[in-house]
C-alpha cells in the first residue's frame, strides 16, 4: 500500500521527470517473463540525482519510524535494493544486510551477507514490486536465518492483485513510494500521456498477461 499519498505524488514526479520510468503504449517493452508492457522502470536511475536519491532515503526513513519504529536491523535486496537500503540505514543510524537471490557459489556460500543475529527485526527495503517473488524470497531467506521481519518498503509498485495476494500469504505488511495508478495519474496531469493513452494503460494494468494478445 501507499504510505503517503502526497508523497506519492512527489515520487511519481521525480520518477517521470528523470525517465526512470517510460510509458510507452504504442511501442511497449517485453519483460524478461514474456509479458508485453507499455512500462520501463528503472529505479537505479534515481542515484545519479541527488535531490530524488535524498527524497527517497528520508521518505523511507520516515516510513520506517511511522511503521516499524522498532526496527533493528536494514536489508536490502540484491541488487537494486541494496545501495538504498544502504542510505535509509545511514540515515536511522541502523546496521545493514543484504540478500542476495541464491547463495553464494563460493567462500562462505552466504546468501546474507552482514551481521544479522537471530531474533533482529528487520525491514526489507527494495527498489520495485512486481509480481512480488523476489521480494518475497528476500523476506524468506531472513525469516530462515532467524529474522523477524517486520515488513518491507519499495519505491515503485504496479500494484498488481497477485502481488498484493502474496504478500498478504506471506504476512509481510509493504509499503511503497508511489504506484502505477499514481504514476498514471501525474503522467496525465503533467503531459506525459493523453487521454486516449491513459486507457490503453490502464487495460494493461487490469490484465497484463492478455495485454496484446
Amino acid at each position: 500500500m501507499i504510505y503517503n499519498n502526497v508523497a506519492a505524488r512527489e515520487m511519481a514526479e521525480y520518477l517521470l521527470e528523470i525517465k526512470a520510468v517510460v510509458l510507452n503504449a504504442s511501442e511497449p517493452f517485453t519483460w524478461a517473463s514474456g509479458i508485453k508492457s507499455p512500462i520501463y522502470c528503472d529505479n537505479r536511475k534515481t542515484l545519479s540525482y541527488p535531490k530524488v536519491r535524498t527524497f527517497i532515503k528520508t521518505t523511507f526513513a520516515d516510513l520506517i519510524n511511522d511503521e516499524f519504529s522498532n526496527c533493528d536491523v536494514i536489508a536490502g535486496v540484491a541488487t537494486a535494493g541494496i545501495p538504498h537500503g544502504v542510505l535509509v540505514a545511514d540515515v536511522l543510524n541502523k546496521p545493514f544486510v543484504y540478500v542476495r537471490d541464491k547463495p553464494k557459489g563460493h567462500g562462505l556460500e552466504n546468501q546474507i551477507e552482514g551481521k544479522l543475529e537471530k531474533g533482529q527485526r528487520v525491514v526489507v527495503i527494495e527498489d520495485l514490486i512486481s509480481t512480488g517473488g523476489s521480494s518475497l524470497k528476500a523476506v524468506e531467506s531472513l525469516r530462515s536465518a532467524g529474522a523477524e521481519v517486520l515488513g518491507l518498503g519499495a519505491i515503485f509498485t504496479y500494484n498488481f492483485d497477485k502481488s498484493i495476494q502474496a504478500f498478504e500469504v506471506a504476512q509481510c505488511p509493504f509499503f511503497t513510494l508511489s504506484d502505477y495508478p499514481t504514476l498514471l495519474e501525474i503522467a496525465y496531469r503533467l503531459d506525459y500521456i493523453k487521454r486516449e493513452d491513459t486507457e490503453e494503460l490502464l487495460q494493461w494494468y487490469q490484465d497484463p498477461e492478455s495485454w496484446r494478445k
